[in-house]
């Protein structure tokens, strides 16, 4: 690939990414098409599309997966996504009993209303999870592959998975919003967290003060605690607000990963991944403190 293609794709991925999310958004939201199949498709499709940039101009060509991992990042992606159909199911019980039934703003207003409560919760639950040595067994599976890429994103313990979104889901829902902002904002947060684990040389430039980026979040994989942070995956905004925003213009990640791969057995070991969880707690030394 030419080396002027190579610069327009940096300049235009992520653009096209956000055009994409906004254009579907509005067409579901005019069409009135069934939300639940629209996120699932324009998951997959986000995927697809990272994982192809991935090929055409990849952050760290080491970081690929290599095809034995794909099949066990597949594993974790299913039961990533059966973690997050769990964490609806109390969800929906609770909101049904205090759940406000209407709407108090105008959808104009909900959506970024939505966005940021969503998002604060989220930042609160994952900064927990490196800070509290029982949520730390389950968050640290995420942390064990030495790889950044759009395939490993799914690599999550689905006990993580529940605790994070069915948080982020609840809050939204007994703040009464409604459930075409809730669609739009899934649909932010799903581009978004695929995005941030893109192992793609692109640069977000002052946007990283806004939004988060792929810049940042590889500092969060980062084994050196100075430089990680960043716990943020969609906004980036909370990261300054507490004090865990670390990113600067060309900054790379010493290393990712775990500063202590012993703790945790391999990405490979799917099921003792998720059994390790209930051996006694470690202090959460692998992560920001």
């Amino acid at each position: 690939m030419g080396v002027r293609l190579r610069a327009v794709l940096r300049h235009v991925a992520y653009p096209v990414l956000l055009f994409t999310l906004v254009a579907i958004s509005l067409s579901a939201l005019r069409w009135r098409w069934d939300f639940g199949r629209v996120s699932l498709l324009f998951l997959f499709g986000t995927v697809g599309y990272l994982a192809v940039l991935e090929w055409l101009i990849p952050y760290e060509v080491q970081w690929r997966p290599a095809p034995g991992e794909l099949g066990r990042y597949g594993v974790y992606f299913v039961l990533t996504l059966i973690g997050g159909s769990l964490a609806q199911l109390p969800v929906s019980v609770v909101v049904g009993r205090v759940a406000p039934p209407h709407p108090g703003l105008p959808l104009w207003a909900e959506i970024p209303a939505a966005l940021l409560l969503g998002s604060l919760a989220n930042y609160l639950v994952h900064r927990w999870s490196h800070h509290n040595p029982w949520l730390w067994r389950l968050h640290g599976v995420h942390h064990v592959p030495r790889k950044v890429n759009v395939a490993n994103n799914g690599v999550n313990h689905v006990l993580d998975v529940l605790v994070t979104q069915g948080a982020v889901q609840l809050s939204l829902a007994l703040a009464g919003f409604s459930q075409e902002s809730v669609f739009v904002v899934g649909l932010f947060v799903v581009a978004q967290g695929y995005f941030v684990h893109a192992n793609v040389d692109v640069r977000i430039g002052p946007l990283n003060h806004v939004l988060a980026g792929p810049e940042q979040h590889r500092l969060h994989h980062s084994v050196d605690l100075a430089e990680a942070g960043h716990y943020g995956s969609d906004l980036s905004v909370w990261d300054h607000l507490f004090g865990s925003f670390t990113w600067q213009p060309g900054r790379r990640p010493a290393a990712v990963g775990l500063r202590r791969p012993s703790d945790f057995p391999g990405t490979g070991e799917v099921i003792a991944s998720h059994l390790q969880a209930l051996r006694r707690p470690v202090r959460a030394e692998d992560s920001p403190a």
